[in-house]
């Protein structure tokens, strides 16, 4: 019976040993293949030119999973049933300058903020019938923006929906807008300044500040990448890292 007894605690040593040694191995590994879905084309946050994918969704996944060891895969995902299927586990997580709504916290898990944006009108550089938003509201003016975006929500509630011009990508909304399809543009300031940088002769911000917008990476429910991300977001907030992408691609992109 002692030996009997005797071997059982040896085993259960054993095993506890086992345990913590896969433990460590399993932490060591960090996360392992992460998939990023992203639009590819939505700059600058995401984009391909000459062949060549860019932007800073690829630049922060590639710094994020340089601190918590992990290697971004990114997928080429439509707006917005990338949120859906993100919640579905489709994706590990999605980078696409996704506003943080109650409403899509319902499906998914968000990262803290990293950036907060406002939401502008675009117009062409020539535009001269309308100089602010009460303006355009005032008359009889078509609103370009993307379907199932916090744009096309606010546009709804300034201009209603039998005003709204709504595209499947931002950049065909914005290509409407140069040729005069539609007479603006509701977009983030700064996927507007990236924008601009693609046609800085032809497109331009008005002035008023519309609303404010924090921006998050999405998530299935109870993803343990969540805690890991928002403890790079906020390493790279405090080493200055983060400053540094958004200059580079929000405000130096196209200059």
């Amino acid at each position: 019976m002692k030996k009997t007894i005797r071997i059982a605690v040896v085993a259960l040593a054993l095993a506890l040993v086992a345990t913590a040694c896969s433990s460590s191995d399993s932490d060591s590994e960090g996360f392992g293949e992460v998939k990023v879905g992203v639009e590819n084309a939505y700059t600058p946050f995401n984009f391909i030119e000459d062949g060549e994918a860019q932007g800073f969704d690829y630049d922060i996944w590639a710094e994020i999973c340089n601190r918590i060891s992990c290697e971004p895969t990114f997928v080429e995902a439509g707006w917005p049933a990338v949120i859906e299927e993100t919640g579905q586990g489709v994706y590990d997580t999605a980078a696409d300058g996704i506003s943080i709504t109650e409403e899509r916290k319902e499906v998914v898990d968000f990262s803290d903020a990293y950036m907060t944006t406002i939401q502008k009108l675009m117009v062409r550089t020539n535009e001269d019938r309308f100089g602010n938003v009460a303006d355009f509201q005032g008359g009889d003016y078509t609103l370009g923006t993307q379907v199932g975006t916090t744009n096309y929500e606010l546009g709804a509630e300034l201009v209603g929906e039998d005003r709204i011009a709504a595209f499947d990508q931002f950049g065909v909304a914005v290509q409407a807008l140069i040729a005069g399809d539609v007479d603006a543009v509701i977009i983030d300031d700064v996927a507007g300044q990236g924008y601009q940088g693609a046609n800085a002769d032809q497109t331009r911000l008005l002035a008023d500040d519309l609303q404010s917008d924090p921006l998050g990476f999405i998530f299935p429910k109870g993803s343990e990448l969540t805690a890991a991300v928002n403890t790079a977001i906020a390493d790279m907030k405090s080493d200055g890292t983060m400053d540094d992408l958004i200059k580079e691609w929000f405000i130096d992109f196209g200059s």
